[in-house]
């Protein structure tokens, strides 16, 4: 008999799931159990059953999508803290972010005095910078004047991000599965942040509806303490001194000369096996702008805890660098005058987040096992990566050729500089 292959994406998750659970105890083709699915109707199969093993891993196999609009960087960042997280969220390198809404936890007057006071700069940022961009980079005969355009935008996007709050409203988009979603919203309602609290107890609700066979935990209290209790110890990671990328390697002799081939033999543009993930791991130590570490937090094969945005490690120098002297001059006083203003604010340091905009400096520890550290660097030191993150990535590219001496490596070296072609990362309509 040849093996079949039978394709199903167009149920229920649940239905789906528990499709692929009745394999395991029951030995008829998926083509049998589809009948039961049309007799009960969609989104009613799982009804049907009593699950008397694991039923977490059936969560495993129904996915589903959520949508969050409206939400703070800083809950968009919560809700991808998760090593399995998928999905996407508007980017500040590419989009205007002038008239978008921001979440104000103080509600005064005078604290969201200051958010506004960010976004003005921000909007004289890119009214200065768009004019400049063009000075210093003209329009080439061979380049469209429409992708010319956005890369002008994006470039000054990039830099002019730095001056949104962490406050700034963002839409994320979460793919998970349905055991996936529960066990990490179970987490984010401890979340030191009420905003981050008050979306996942919005979102298992909403999940609650629409698949109740998958989210009807019973709660524990001693559980439930112990997640407030981690949770408010773990969420953030305080910031500590750092000046440029230190590193630790845990890296395993005798595992590095098993996978020799593999390390020095990879051509450009392939990855390393994942067994090589046994080799060891790399714990690296940098400060990095918030908004840079953004970007760098998606990198799921890596751990990298959140870090807690304050003013204590000073502005990124590379935004400021990016006007002439004597803009330059004025947005360094008000900076100055800014941290003042944030710090006679009447909250904690976890809210006081929403205030502090996202070319402050944070400190990064990363831990990344061998083929996970090898991906950022080369991954990271492209020319249209953020210049801020790109050095990061050069430099633990830098490293791992002296662990590893003869390792192949492909990092970008050469020097960051304005392409177009970031005016084509875009996603348009087909004519």
């Amino acid at each position: 008999m040849s093996p079949e292959i039978i394709i199903i994406d167009n149920l229920p998750p649940e239905d789906v799931a528990m499709l692929q659970a009745l394999y395991s105890r029951d030995p008829r083709s998926v083509k049998v159990h589809l009948e039961k699915v049309k007799e009960s109707g969609p989104g009613k199969f799982m009804e049907r059953f009593y699950v008397g093993y694991g039923h977490k891993s059936i969560g495993d196999c129904g996915t589903t999508t959520i949508f969050a609009e409206g939400i703070s960087m800083l809950a968009a960042k919560a809700l991808q803290d998760w090593p399995l997280y998928n999905g996407q969220e508007s980017s500040t390198r590419y989009l205007d972010f002038s008239k978008v809404h921001m979440q104000n936890p103080l509600g005064t007057k005078k604290a969201a005095r200051v958010q506004e006071q960010w976004m003005d700069l921000y909007n004289k940022a890119i009214d200065r910078l768009i004019i400049d961009l063009k000075e210093k980079n003209p329009l080439k005969p061979d380049e469209k004047l429409e992708m010319y355009d956005k890369a002008i935008k994006a470039r000054a996007f990039d830099i002019s991000r730095c001056f949104l709050p962490a406050g700034m409203t963002t839409m994320v988009a979460w793919h998970t599965n349905l055991r996936q979603a529960a066990d990490h919203l179970k987490v984010m309602r401890h979340h030191p942040l009420q905003e981050v609290r008050d979306l996942a107890e919005t979102i298992t609700t909403q999940l609650q509806s629409k698949y109740p066979n998958s989210f009807g935990h019973k709660k524990y209290p001693d559980e439930e303490a112990y997640l407030e209790s981690m949770q408010k110890d773990l969420s953030y990671q305080k910031p500590f001194a750092i000046k440029k990328l230190e590193y630790k390697s845990f890296l395993r002799k005798k595992q590095i000369a098993r996978y020799a081939k593999a390390l020095k033999k990879r051509p450009a543009k392939s990855e390393l096996p994942y067994q090589s993930r046994s080799c060891g791991d790399i714990v690296f130590r940098f400060p990095l702008d918030f908004g840079s570490y953004r970007d760098l937090q998606r990198q799921r094969s890596m751990t990298a805890p959140m870090p807690l945005l304050t003013t204590k490690l000073g502005f990124h120098p590379w935004y400021l660098s990016q006007f002439p002297k004597d803009f330059q001059s004025y947005l360094k006083k008000e900076i100055a005058s800014m941290v003042k203003e944030i710090k006679t604010l009447p909250c904690d340091d976890t809210t006081k987040q929403c205030y502090i905009a996202m070319g402050f400096n944070v400190s990064v520890e990363m831990t990344a096992p061998l083929p996970a550290a090898v991906y950022i660097a080369e991954l990271r030191s492209g020319k249209t990566v953020h210049p801020t993150l790109r050095p990061v990535a050069q430099e633990i590219g830098k490293v791992l050729k002296k662990l590893i001496p003869g390792i192949a490596m492909y990092t970008d070296e050469g020097p960051d500089e304005f392409s177009v072609k970031r005016g084509a990362q875009d996603i348009v309509e087909k004519k």
